[in-house]
């Protein structure tokens, strides 16, 4: 496993931004260096301490369903060496295991939510109206039930600090066409179904996930940020699934769920620190998932 990481310094390259997660440098006019840390976010805030080995876990498995997937829709990797665009060895170091060259493209402004699952918001959704996000669905399903057909449900893409907002399709309409928008939904839905019958033979249930897409020159859709990780989905062991609980997970619900007992946190920043026993927990869950899905361990 290579070093724990909670901000990446790369000098030899301009910073474009930090998300909660990734450190974003400009490799010349259209290509960009994604460095994946270790850092976590709860409830859209970025905790203090790093989880070991999540970085690595997240960009593995992100490029496993890239790979995958790219029959479907392209995508935003070059297959250059993250290695060959740093300088010095130390930056070299950095970026080993935890990073990709990407396409430099026009992000879509909503993230797109696919649920397969009445579960999370979805379920108190549910419980209010007999809906959710808008979207009616028969009465008397369960908590965890698989849903009729995946939901499609559309949000915002919040700045860092802010929350997502659900948004309905004629929303999404306004913000990038009716083309895009009818593209962005039918590809989200086709990726999800690909990648939850997979998983399942892997035994893992894809609950839930959200994709991301940009446009190239052309206005040409592609596959962009991470997919199908444990930050981005909500991942249930097969073998622990019933109806009517909420299943243990592989992401880091464990995490908001540690997060949840804490009667002196307020969900806002700055974020507790969190017990070693959670972080060596959380960091098993994450390999875990790698393991399961692509027979793949961390070095």
């Amino acid at each position: 496993m290579n070093p724990t990481i909670l901000e990446s310094n790369i000098t030899s390259l301009p910073l474009l931004g930090r998300g909660k997660v990734r450190d974003i440098y400009a490799v010349g006019e259209d290509k960009m260096l994604i460095v994946t840390t270790d850092r976590l976010s709860a409830f859209d805030v970025i905790l203090p301490d790093p989880i070991p080995g999540k970085g690595e876990v997240l960009t593995a498995v992100a490029d496993f369903w890239f790979g995958k997937l790219a029959h479907v829709i392209p995508n935003q990797l070059t297959g250059i060496a993250p290695e060959s665009v740093v300088g010095s060895e130390a930056e070299k170091a950095q970026v080993r295991g935890r990073s990709v060259v990407v396409k430099r493209l026009k992000p879509l402004p909503i993230e797109a939510v696919v649920r397969g699952y009445l579960i999370g918001s979805g379920w108190k959704d549910y419980q209010a109206s007999g809906k959710v996000c808008g979207i009616e669905l028969p009465a008397g399903l369960k908590l965890a039930q698989q849903l009729p057909e995946p939901l499609y449900t559309p949000s915002t893409k919040a700045e860092l600090g802010d929350h997502d907002e659900n948004i309905d399709f004629d929303a999404t309409v306004k913000l990038v066409g009716k083309e895009i928008a009818e593209q962005v939904r039918d590809v989200a839905i086709k990726l999800y179904k690909a990648a939850a019958a997979y998983a399942r033979v892997r035994g893992i249930i894809i609950a839930d996930t959200k994709f991301e897409f940009g446009l190239d020159a052309a206005g040409k859709l592609h596959l962009i940020d991470e997919v199908l990780t444990p930050d981005s989905s909500r991942f249930w062991p097969v073998d622990q699934y019933q109806v009517g609980i909420s299943p243990p997970s592989f992401d880091k619900q464990f995490v908001r769920d540690y997060l949840e007992t804490l009667a002196d946190w307020n969900k806002q920043a700055p974020g507790p620190k969190l017990p070693a026993e959670i972080i060596e927990k959380t960091a098993a869950k994450y390999r875990e998932a790698l393991q399961r899905l692509t027979g793949e361990t961390l070095a």
